[in-house]
């Protein structure tokens, strides 16, 4: 009897430590959209093995849908929580929008928010030009050094952009890569005045990024668009004279879009 209840309580301890494992997948997936197995480990602070076996229960279940690497969150998985996220909103609000974008320009188009101090993607419309820039849905780029990056903080006060950035240089991705904090807030106060971010080679050698605010009901910054382009195709007038006034336009439709769902 009590070798019974010993493993009762062995299995009770499996479970919700399994359970445990199984929810912190879920809520990651909740807020990346897309991960690999290694990213799922990391995001929901478990072994990569036991991520693993979490995703491929939710796969088999039909909560999750496996691509190459990566896994993405099925409608039924998104059911769970109830009510559809404000995030799940935005992105199938601008996704007719990023793809229109993306075909007047020939080039990629993204959505992001602000996650933790790092832009997150959440929304992307691919063109056939691919660049190395690791821009995916679910993915993260280093906030100092992109135009998406500067956007989003620029609905910060200088306060608190510098708190976000501590005081600290970065690493110079380029030859082109602004890294003294002085600097850095000097480019993103210049980027709140005129509404939008150019970064030019900063990020990678040969891409060039624009990105431009999306506005939530009280005209706060909600998320980015941006779109990104090999230097050899496109120079950085482009940028400002034929790319600045479509993605304005994507921005000012999806903003109404967001204020009429809030």
């Amino acid at each position: 009897m009590p070798a019974s209840n010993a493993t009762s309580g062995e299995r009770s301890s499996e479970g919700m430590g399994g359970l445990a494992k199984g929810l912190a997948i879920i809520e990651a997936l909740a807020t990346h959209g897309m991960l690999s197995v290694s990213d799922a480990a990391r995001a929901s602070n478990i072994t990569r093995a036991a991520a693993r076996r979490c995703l491929i229960t939710l796969t088999e279940l039909g909560y999750v849908e496996q691509s190459g690497r990566e896994f993405r969150p099925l409608p039924r998985l998104r059911k769970l929580g109830g009510a559809i996220t404000r995030r799940d909103q935005m992105a199938r609000l601008a996704e007719p929008l990023l793809a229109r974008a993306r075909d007047e320009l020939s080039e990629s188009v993204s959505l992001a928010v602000l996650d933790n101090d790092k832009p997150l993607f959440i929304a992307r419309a691919e063109a056939e030009h691919i660049l190395s820039t690791g821009v995916r849905v679910g993915a993260h780029l280093p906030v100092y050094c992109s135009a998406t990056g500067r956007v989003l903080l620029s609905q910060f006060s200088d306060e608190e952009i510098t708190q976000r950035l501590g005081r600290k240089s970065f690493h110079q991705r380029t030859p082109h890569t602004i890294v003294k904090p002085t600097a850095l807030l000097a480019e993103i106060q210049a980027v709140r005045k005129r509404a939008y971010a150019i970064s030019d080679e900063e990020l990678e050698l040969g891409m060039r990024a624009l990105a431009v605010p999306v506005f939530g009901e009280n005209r706060e910054i909600v998320a980015a668009i941006s779109v990104s382009a090999a230097s050899a195709r496109v120079r950085a007038a482009d940028l400002r004279h034929h790319f600045l006034p479509v993605l304005q336009s994507c921005s000012k439709t999806l903003s109404e879009a967001i204020g009429k769902a809030d």
